[in-house]
């Protein structure tokens, strides 16, 4: 087998750290996701696998593929995180209704209304946390965006060689 790419590795890596990330603020820091957050992570799961399967398949324009298709999952997910960073910074309004964590497994009608009123309510247009003005979706958006474009750079160098 030979040694992977920096676009391969990138491709695998940085969706890998970005869901840490996210479900290391959800379960340690109790920032719990909106369904717009969930979208933003569904491509990432995708790219994790594309990338991931590109380790078991030689060289060639079978792994090239795979690691383009990555790439293109992991853009995805960063115009998803631009959208979502536009409905919390209010540039246009949402596309869904908000989300909780309720489990209604075994409960009467009385007690899921209850469990309801109880639940923390998640908005998709309120970012529960920021660094410098820039929430989890921006962040997604900025490190998703620019790393689909530094590995379809580094797929397109390596094509031409």
């Amino acid at each position: 087998m030979t040694r992977p790419s920096a676009a391969h590795l990138i491709a695998f890596l940085l969706p890998v750290a970005l869901l840490a990330g996210v479900w290391g603020a959800q379960l340690l820091g109790g920032l719990y996701p909106c369904e717009m957050c969930h979208w933003q992570r569904w491509p990432h799961y995708a790219a994790v696998a594309l990338a991931g399967l590109g380790f078991f398949v030689p060289a060639g324009r079978e792994r090239s593929g795979l690691v383009v298709l990555a790439a293109l999952a992991i853009g995805v997910s960063g115009a998803i995180g631009v959208a979502h960073a536009g409905v919390e910074y209010g540039w246009w309004p949402g596309f869904t209704a908000c989300t909780s964590t309720i489990d209604f497994t075994g409960l009467d009608p009385s007690e899921r209304l209850a469990a309801i009123m109880r639940a923390p309510l998640i908005r998709c247009d309120r970012a529960p946390w920021t660094l410098a003005g820039i929430s989890l979706a921006g962040f997604n958006a900025i490190l998703s965006l620019g790393g689909a474009v530094t590995i379809l750079v580094l797929m397109m160098r390596k094509a031409t060689r």
